[in-house]
């Protein structure tokens, strides 16, 4: 289904914002050169040379001698060179794996490309497989916009459920036609943005059911079940498949507003979150989020008890002067010591993740890289 990655190179010509405008770091270990190998993404290649992989379009240049875009493929050679003082990374092709490849020569400025079903061989910017799914159904909706979609009105034979291979009956499916596809939906939990006791509901989760397949027409319609992940009920809506291409853009790049959000759902439902796991945020295209930006996950500082400085205060030594004596003192000092004094620790970075989907309040991100454990509620802003 999803068989077309667009990359365009004159995404590669970027206006930095100021947030990207610093200078490129190079890893310590950064090799001089690397061999591109199968299951490689452009972001995993990144990350041998740059301490901050997104950043790889600022130096991944377009030779203006080559008037076709140009792809990475397993084989070619990466090298790291310097131009008028800044950091460069060119590809070496043998010139023996394209037409494209013959005429563009064996040394190339690497620059974002076309990824289609004529080159499937390239390598992708990050591991699609990972998002393919999200990219093609619509996974957050208003708490009306399922209304109006049409519905499964009863299972064969009355049951209460159905499953791969059953009939269902299906009402509001005018104009439909026999072999259409179809998935099934059911409205799933709300999306909450905010603090404890101040929470705004900002989207509902559409949970995928299964895919449906039209059998006969007519009002009901019949259609038979395939691929489902839950049991089908009464009530389950139901919308057409895309039969176009999935067209996407991820040149990582800084969002142009400044962001800042949180993680309110994990996909899966897991409670510690891990690099190619798809979190839900709390910003989108309201906010600017864009597909490709690129935003950071920091944690709150823990609150912890100070109870090392209490007894050093000199609020508590001239407080025991002339006050307590003795034991007396000694179990003022042990009730002050015990009960401590709150610190706030500072916020940690945890993780870098990239958004490849958006909607009007709420965007999907993939965690690119984790330091530490993500958890549902860390903060997301610019890097």
């Amino acid at each position: 289904m999803l068989n077309k990655i667009c990359i365009t190179a004159s995404l590669i010509l970027l206006t930095l914002s100021p947030l990207q405008a610093d200078e490129i770091k190079l890893n310590a270990d950064q090799p001089d050169s690397y061999v591109v190998q199968e299951g490689d993404t452009l972001w995993d290649i990144s990350s041998k040379f740059l301490q901050e992989p997104w950043r790889w379009p600022e130096i991944w240049q377009v030779n203006p001698q080559i008037a076709d875009p140009h792809l990475i493929y397993p084989g070619d050679q990466i090298s790291l060179s310097y131009q008028d003082g800044s950091p460069v990374l060119t590809v070496n092709r043998d010139g023996s794996r394209s037409s494209m490849s013959r005429r563009s020569g064996r040394n190339v400025k690497l620059s974002p490309g076309i990824r289609s079903s004529e080159n499937a061989d390239a390598i992708p910017t990050i591991p699609i497989d990972v998002i393919e799914q999200f990219l093609v159904r619509p996974l957050v909706v208003s708490d009306t916009e399922m209304d109006d979609w049409p519905y499964i009105v009863s299972t064969y034979d009355n049951h209460l459920i159905a499953a791969n291979g059953n009939r269902v009956y299906v009402r509001g499916l005018s104009g439909s036609a026999r072999s259409e596809r179809f998935s099934i939906y059911r409205k799933g939990p709300a999306y909450q943005s905010g603090s404890e006791g101040n929470l705004e509901t900002i989207g509902y989760e559409a949970l995928h059911v299964a895919d449906a397949i039209i059998e006969r027409t007519g009002d009901p319609a019949t259609a038979v079940i395939v691929n489902s992940t839950r049991e089908v009920l009464a009530g389950d809506r139901l919308v057409a498949q895309s039969t176009t291409d999935v067209s996407t853009d991820f040149i990582p790049r800084s969002p142009d507003n400044s962001i800042n959000g949180s993680i309110i759902s994990v996909i899966d439902g897991v409670s510690e979150i891990g690099q190619y796991q798809v979190v839900v945020l709390d910003v989108g295209e309201s906010d600017g989020i864009e597909n490709g930006n690129v935003v950071g996950v920091f944690q709150s500082g823990a609150i912890i008890s100070d109870r090392v400085n209490v007894t050093s205060d000199w609020r508590v030594r001239e407080k025991g002067k002339g006050v307590f004596d003795g034991e007396a003192f000694k179990d003022y000092l042990g009730r002050k010591q015990a009960a401590g004094e709150d610190v706030q620790l500072p916020e940690e970075y945890a993780a870098v993740v990239m958004v490849f989907r958006t909607f009007g309040r709420i965007s999907y991100g993939l965690v690119m890289e984790a330091t530490a454990p993500i958890h549902l509620n860390d903060m997301v802003r610019n890097l």
